[in-house]
């Protein structure tokens, strides 16, 4: 938490890239891995699942992290609008920025789902999935899209 507010229409600058692979939304992901301040444990387990992707796919792990995320990611979404009374679910078009952190949180809520493994098992697993279109966090993005196309009638409520 910063110690100093950010003035209106201040946005914070993305993260350095991470040690090993110079990866900004690498960085990204591990800092919203970090639990309880302990950011080393999260680079440990990402770069352990690293390992466990590359021995299985073959791949270069980045690379299928890159496509796990870019296929998670959600284009259209529902907000809620208030008129007349009335709440609509009004789909709009998700920003860069937004819905790579939600392709992030799904991967991380379907590996914190998952249990009987250690975490960067499961997260391997994830992102394979991810990469492959497969998998839970490929289901709640497509839930999203159908809710975003059943509720189509109400786009023109968007502003």
């Amino acid at each position: 938490m910063p110690r100093k507010a950010l003035k209106p229409r201040e946005k914070r600058g993305m993260p350095k890239g991470d040690s090993v692979y110079n990866s900004v939304l690498l960085a990204r992901f591990i800092n919203k891995l970090d639990h309880r301040g302990k950011k080393s444990l999260a680079e440990k387990i990402i770069y352990k699942a690293f390992e466990i992707m590359k021995e299985k796919t073959g791949e270069e792990p980045l690379e299928v992290f890159n496509r796990a995320i870019e296929n998670a990611r959600p284009l259209l979404e529902v907000r809620p609008r208030r008129v007349g009374g009335a709440t609509y679910q009004v789909p709009m078009e998700v920003p860069m920025i937004r819905s790579t952190t939600l392709a992030m949180d799904w991967i991380m809520e379907a590996a914190r789902n998952k249990t009987g493994r250690p975490m960067c098992e499961k997260l391997a697993q994830e992102f394979m999935d991810a990469s492959k279109k497969e998998g839970s966090v490929m289901k709640k993005r497509e839930d999203t899209h159908k809710m975003a196309e059943a509720n189509k009638a109400f786009a023109h409520y968007k502003w």
